[in-house]
């Protein structure tokens, strides 16, 4: 038998706290979920808009302004937000288990638990590089390196030492966060009247070319883009070794090294352990396989969206657009499996819109063939990603 409430009603159970969970929360606060107990499992209380971190690295949004407050919105969800970490389910029983000791039964259970970059190294030299996910725990090491990067800065006379960061990974995510890096510490090393010459950033791909998903033309723009801000780009560098402050990659005919102060890893992600360790069915890279209903195929009791899960009959890229737009499928189909009702197909543009800011409020629009490029694109993210966010800051007043 199935674990349930005390008063015969159904347990729901969310594993993280990522932008279809966000999205569902919402939902089910404007038209509650009767028959059953919400319950979210998050090991962060602040969840991070991944479409606003560049901006927050880059010093224009604050710490609030681009993190989603999940106890408060668990609160509007009538949902109780427990601070922990799931690491394995147990099917049979029903139960999902925490780090801390405690497991928690479940009916239905909707896993949303991001992804986590494929980190190519011995367990030795990755503990020198600064994977972007976790976002929490990459938060941490920014602030460091921006106090960092102010003492360096402060530092004069004749011989003054530089400051070399190193980005790998020259996918949209890489070679925005590097730039938005690069904008941030020029500012810090300006204000302190600093010789920007002497911060000194570096783009790694494996790839023959960066943004290796988008457009001629958007690839061709980004390229001049780094060319003008003075980011040496290294392509076909397949980083296989790191220590403190170098990396390595195997060319043709011996080996490149490079001496950097932070590398931040920014390549392709994988799925957690814990779910490659589920029974369920995963991809290649460890990501949840679901049908068209985001239930998981090797379970329908349990669904899966945002990065953690890819779609089978609709493989997309793994971008916050998807995981955003999952929410509401996600909390119709949740709402119909917990009254026994029919589920719904969701299915995911072959399209989308993809908009890349470059550090210094300057953005390109890409969808497919199209290109542009200005100042008004950025403020019309700016403008997209606010009105998003606000969707969370500004809870509508529940009627009685």
């Amino acid at each position: 038998m199935p674990a349930s409430t005390s008063d015969g009603g159904r347990d729901i159970v969310l594993v993280g706290g990522g932008h279809s969970h966000i999205i569902v929360l919402r939902e089910i606060g404007l038209r509650a979920l009767a028959g059953a107990r919400l319950t979210l499992i998050s090991s962060a209380a602040r969840t991070p808009y991944s479409g606003m971190l560049p901006g927050y690295v880059a010093g224009h949004y604050d710490f609030d302004q681009v993190h989603v407050d999940l106890p408060r919105l668990a609160s509007f969800a009538a949902a109780r937000f427990i601070a922990d970490e799931v690491t394995a389910i147990d099917r049979a029983a029903r139960l999902v288990q925490c780090r801390s000791g405690r497991t928690l039964p479940w009916d239905l259970l909707s896993i949303d638990v991001g992804s986590t970059p494929r980190v190519d190294l011995a367990a030795s030299a990755a503990a020198h590089v600064v994977p972007v996910k976790p976002i929490g725990s990459f938060n941490q090491r920014w602030l460091a390196l921006v106090e960092r990067a102010r003492r360096i800065a402060a530092i004069a006379g004749a011989a003054p030492p530089s400051l070399t960061i190193a980005v790998v990974g020259g996918g949209a995510a890489g070679v925005e966060l590097l730039l938005a890096i690069q904008y941030r510490l020029q500012r810090e090393f300006a204000r302190l009247r600093a010789d920007p010459v002497r911060l000194r950033c570096h783009l790694l791909t494996r790839d023959d070319d960066i943004l290796p998903t988008h457009a001629p033309r958007v690839r061709q723009h980004f390229r001049r883009v780094l060319a003008a801000r003075g980011v040496q780009l290294h392509l076909r560098a397949s980083v296989d070794a790191a220590g403190a402050g170098w990396l390595e990659w195997p060319s043709a005919p011996g080996r490149q090294h490079l001496a950097a102060d932070e590398v931040v890893w920014a390549t392709g992600a994988v799925g957690a352990d814990w779910l490659q360790a589920s029974g369920l069915a995963v991809d290649a890279h460890g990501f949840l396989l679901v049908g068209d209903t985001l239930q998981t195929l090797a379970d329908p009791r349990i669904f899966a969206a945002g990065d953690c899960a890819t779609m089978v009959e609709h493989r997309r890229e793994k971008a916050g657009v998807f995981a955003v737009r999952m929410g509401r499928p996600l909390a119709e189909n949740l709402r119909q499996a917990a009254a026994g009702g029919a589920l719904t197909a969701y299915r995911p543009q072959r399209r989308w819109l993809a908009l890349i800011s470059t550090g210094d409020r300057y953005g390109v629009a890409s969808r497919g063939s199209l290109f542009t490029a200005g100042r008004w694109v950025w403020h019309w993210k700016d403008w997209i990603d606010r009105r998003f966010m606000r969707l969370f800051s500004h809870l509508p007043q529940k009627s009685a």
